[in-house]
C-alpha cells in the first residue's frame, strides 16, 4: 500500500476518518523555511464545512506539529503533523453495504476485510486535512520564491464563473474566500442551486480552475516526469477528482493548429507567448507563462436517495438509503486541497531542477 508521493520532496498521509487522528509527514524540505501556524489554521479553515452546502460534521482541526519545526522554522528533518478526529458517528455505517460511488467494496477486496470501514476509513476525504496542513508549508515555501497558486470554482450546479484575467490580484482575493469565485454574484447563484439540490437529497459536482504564476522556465521533464504528468498524478490522488486538463484541454481537439499554437514574442527582453492555450507548458516543461489547469470534481457519492446496491458479506442484492452526515457539494472544500497538493508537487519538481536548498533561499 503506497501512501507517499514525491521524490526529493515527499509527503506521506496517514489515518482513518473515524480513527484517533489523521496527519501527514513532509520530508525533503530544507532547513530555515519559516512555518506559520496561523497560515496552516487559515488553510484548514478553507477546507471546513460551510453553511447548508456542507456536511454537519464539524472538526476543530487543532493540529500539532510533532517534529521538524523549531522556533518557527523547519529543521530540515521530516515534519510530522497530526490532526485529531473529534466528531465521529460510527453507528451511521453498516459494514458489508457497498455504498454506490464509494470504496467500501473495493477496500474490502483490497484489504481482505481488515480495513477500518467507518466513515470511509482511509479512503475518506477526511484524510485531505493532512494534505492541507502539509500543503500550507509548501505554499508558503513557494511564495517566498515568488510562486503563487490560486483556484476558483469555474463551474458548479449549472452556473459558470468568470475566467482568470488579472492573475496575481485574483489569486490574493481567492485565497481569502471560503467560497472561491471570481464573480460573487455567480457564487451566490451556485450556493442557491446547491441548497436546492440538497433539499432533493442529492448532490452536485463541478470544475475547479487553477493558475500558478512565477514558476521559472525549464521545470519538468520530457515524458514520464513532465509537469502535466506529475501534477496530474498528485491531483488524481484527491478522492473526488475524475478529470484533469491543462490549458485548452479537450477544447483543443476542435481547434486548428494555427488556432492552438501559442505564438512567441519578446517583451522587454523576456520571451512570452501571445496566447496560453498550452497552459504554460511545452514538451512537459514550463515555458514561463502561467500554468493553468482544470479539475473535474464528481458529485458527492453519499446521498440520501434510495439506491440499488449489494451486501458483499452475504452476497445479496439490497436497497440502501444513507442517513449519515454528508456534503451536497464538496467542490468549494476541494479547492484548497488542489492548491495544497499542487504546491507539494511543484516543490518536488523544483527541487529536482535546482536542489532542495534552493527552496529555502529567499
Amino acid at each position: 500500500m503506497k501512501n507517499t508521493f514525491g521524490n526529493n520532496v515527499s509527503i506521506t498521509v496517514f489515518g482513518e476518518s473515524h480513527g484517533n487522528s489523521v496527519g501527514v509527514v513532509i520530508d525533503g524540505l530544507p532547513s530555515g523555511v519559516e512555518v506559520s501556524e496561523e497560515f496552516i489554521c487559515h488553510q484548514l479553515d478553507l477546507r471546513r464545512p460551510y453553511g447548508k452546502i456542507s456536511t454537519p460534521r464539524q472538526e476543530t482541526d487543532k493540529f500539532t506539529i510533532q517534529s521538524g519545526v523549531y522556533n518557527g522554522k523547519t529543521t530540515g528533518t521530516p515534519i510530522c503533523i497530526t490532526i485529531p478526529n473529534e466528531n465521529t458517528k460510527s453507528k451511521d455505517y453498516n459494514y458489508g453495504v457497498a455504498r454506490p460511488g464509494h470504496a467500501d467494496f473495493t477496500g474490502f477486496m483490497k484489504f481482505k476485510g481488515n480495513e477500518d470501514y467507518r466513515g470511509g476509513g482511509h479512503f475518506s476525504g477526511r484524510i485531505t486535512a493532512g494534505i492541507v496542513a502539509g500543503g500550507a508549508i509548501a505554499i508558503e515555501t513557494l511564495k517566498n520564491k515568488g510562486i503563487l497558486i490560486g483556484t476558483h470554482i469555474k463551474k458548479c450546479a449549472g452556473v459558470e464563473d468568470n475566467s482568470f484575467t488579472d492573475y496575481e490580484n485574483e489569486i490574493k482575493n481567492l485565497n481569502s474566500k471560503i467560497f472561491a469565485v471570481l464573480n460573487n454574484k455567480k457564487g451566490e447563484e451556485m450556493i442557491k442551486n446547491i441548497e436546492n439540490v440538497a433539499k432533493e437529497k442529492d448532490s452536485v459536482g463541478g470544475v475547479l480552475e487553477t493558475v500558478v504564476t512565477g514558476i521559472p522556465v525549464g521545470v519538468g521533464e520530457p515524458w514520464f516526469d513532465s509537469l502535466e504528468s506529475v501534477i496530474s498524478h498528485a491531483l488524481f490522488s484527491i478522492p473526488a477528482i475524475k478529470g484533469v486538463e491543462f490549458g485548452c484541454g479537450f477544447e483543443c481537439s476542435d481547434m486548428l493548429g494555427s488556432q492552438m499554437n501559442d505564438a512567441f514574442f519578446v517583451d522587454n527582453g523576456v520571451i512570452k507567448t501571445k496566447t496560453n492555450n498550452n497552459g504554460g507548458i511545452n514538451g512537459g516543461i514550463t515555458n514561463g507563462m502561467p500554468v493553468i489547469f482544470k479539475c473535474a470534481v464528481k458529485p458527492t457519492p453519499t446521498i440520501s436517495k434510495e439506491q440499488d446496491t449489494v451486501n458483499f458479506i452475504t452476497n445479496e442484492n439490497i436497497k440502501t438509503e444513507i442517513h449519515g452526515r454528508h456534503d451536497p457539494c464538496i467542490v468549494h472544500r476541494a479547492r484548497v486541497v488542489v492548491d495544497s497538493i499542487t504546491a507539494i508537487a511543484l516543490c518536488d519538481l523544483l527541487s529536482q531542477k535546482f536542489g532542495t536548498d534552493w527552496l529555502g533561499e529567499k
